[in-house]
């Protein structure tokens, strides 16, 4: 039977942690709210954004398309991963390093491959291997629109300039605080939707189709990025939400078990002395 005092010890260790992970649960809860606010009224304004341009930029002929939908041979890719700057998340950063390392890989072996990292997880887990050219772990501490947008504006140019033929976003996207579903959009170049011809032959676009996609393809983009990173940020509070939550139940059950047998170690003395004082006052009877 273990030692009395080294299972209270226990007891009050497992104790702590679970007050600890009890008040990440509830601050998580409190940030997802707000986080998951923010994307739901998102994402069906940048969903309906990106299905227009592409299927606008399905009906521009090949000598007039965007410097943004030019299909290139791929030689140089260039991903954009999304983690967090904190662990204590279940499998959400591991779940963003495995997808990125499965597109190093198998999808683009062979091709000259460069990682952006949004957090701190991610850019520790490619740095070392010198493909990581920019972290951008401080968006996290004041996320907003225009600070993606450099972001973005960044990107373009460097698809623009020829520097990377395609550009791919991997993040976890929110469906609920239990469930993250790992995403890989393409960001660059824009893949126009088959049928677009066909969806907007009707229309009569003023001052000219071709304006109208190169003035909103940047918007368009810079919202798709944001809506990413947005996701992201969302997941990580329910993923550490659930893991905490998760966490804590393991500590209460671990918190009784320790009790009882610390009660179960405790009677086993109480009966043990007991015994040598009936034992003594049997022998002195005698």
């Amino acid at each position: 039977m273990a030692n009395l005092k080294e299972i209270r010890n226990r007891i009050s260790s497992v104790s702590s942690t679970m007050q600890i992970t009890s008040a990440m649960k509830m601050v998580s809860a409190a940030k997802l709210k707000k986080a998951q606010d923010a994307i739901t009224a998102m994402r069906p304004y940048a969903d309906k954004l990106t299905e227009l341009l592409q299927s606008l930029s399905a009906t521009l002929d090949a000598d007039t398309g965007s410097q943004y939908s030019e299909q290139r041979d791929v030689k140089n890719v260039l991903i954009v991963s999304v983690s967090s700057n904190r662990g204590l998340a279940g499998a959400f950063n591991s779940n963003i390093i495995k997808q990125t390392q499965n597109l190093i890989d198998n999808v683009y072996t062979g091709k000259n491959v460069s990682v952006i990292a949004i957090g701190k997880k991610i850019n520790d887990a490619f740095s070392k291997r010198g493909i990581v050219i920019a972290n951008h772990s401080d968006l996290f501490d004041d996320l907003t629109f225009d600070n993606v947008a450099e972001i973005a504006e960044m990107l373009m140019e460097k698809f623009v300039s020829g520097e990377f033929d395609k550009i791919e976003i991997v993040y976890n996207k929110f469906k609920n605080a239990a469930t993250q579903i790992v995403m890989t959009e393409q960001f660059l170049p824009i893949v126009p939707v088959e049928g677009g011809a066909e969806m907007n032959a009707d229309y009569i676009f003023e001052p000219s189709k071709l304006e109208i996609v190169e003035q909103l393809i940047p918007k368009s983009l810079k919202t798709q990025l944001y809506k990413g990173i947005r996701d992201s940020f969302a997941s990580e509070h329910g993923a550490r939400m659930t893991a905490m939550h998760k966490a804590t139940d393991n500590a209460t059950e671990l918190r009784d078990q320790l009790k009882l047998t610390y009660n179960k170690a405790r009677q086993a003395a109480i009966t043990n002395e007991i015994l040598e004082i009936v034992g003594g006052a049997e022998a002195l009877n005698n």
